[in-house]
């Protein structure tokens, strides 16, 4: 499918999420668990107030925005920001579709019908495509990795634990230790 057949696609059929990859095989996305969304909105409030209190220029967005990434992929990320300029760039036909672009920064939160490989590699691809942080919340195992461009993944063996914004978003962090997991 074109790029306006999958939103034409997913707009008729706007009851169900789609993902689709780089090599257009489109991807059903089930519903987040109850819990595992309660957790999700948390975070994003918590980001969310955090960006508003500090002024920071860009847009938000939950888990039903899409991006079309520059490899083609369209991804839904649970929470994504992206900067102002690159926002502002685009005409208000391209706002209102799957944005052409990569956030600057994702967060993806393991629900339990989600595979971790799956996630790893959605990571992967959005550092591939110019993300500049990326945060896998994994609730299930008990873990956290962060991504950024040039650098190693880093592990965290444990959700009692405080994910810097750093560099992107200096003074944020996010204190898991005090979310309910």
């Amino acid at each position: 499918m074109s790029e306006d057949e999958f939103f034409r696609f997913c707009q008729m059929n706007d009851t169900l999420s789609f993902e689709r990859d780089s090599e257009g095989n489109i991807m059903l996305m089930s519903p987040a668990g109850s819990f595992s969304d309660s957790f999700n909105l948390e975070i994003s409030v918590v980001f969310s107030t955090w960006l508003r209190k500090n002024k920071i220029p860009g847009k938000a967005f939950g888990p039903s925005a899409g991006f079309t990434l520059p490899n083609g992929a369209v991804r839904s990320p649970d929470v994504a920001w992206v900067n102002r300029g690159k926002w502002d760039a685009l005409s208000r036909d391209e706002q209102e579709r799957f944005a052409p672009m990569c956030p600057d920064f994702v967060i993806e939160v393991r629900s339990k019908t989600d595979s971790i490989i799956y996630l790893q590699n959605k990571m992967q691809e959005y550092l591939a495509n110019g993300c500049r942080l990326a945060w896998l919340i994994d609730r299930y195992g008990k873990k956290v990795y962060v991504y950024k461009p040039g650098c190693a993944i880093i592990e965290h063996s444990s959700l009692d634990i405080q994910l810097s914004g750093e560099p992107l978003f200096p003074g944020f962090v996010l204190n898991l230790s005090e979310m309910e997991k």
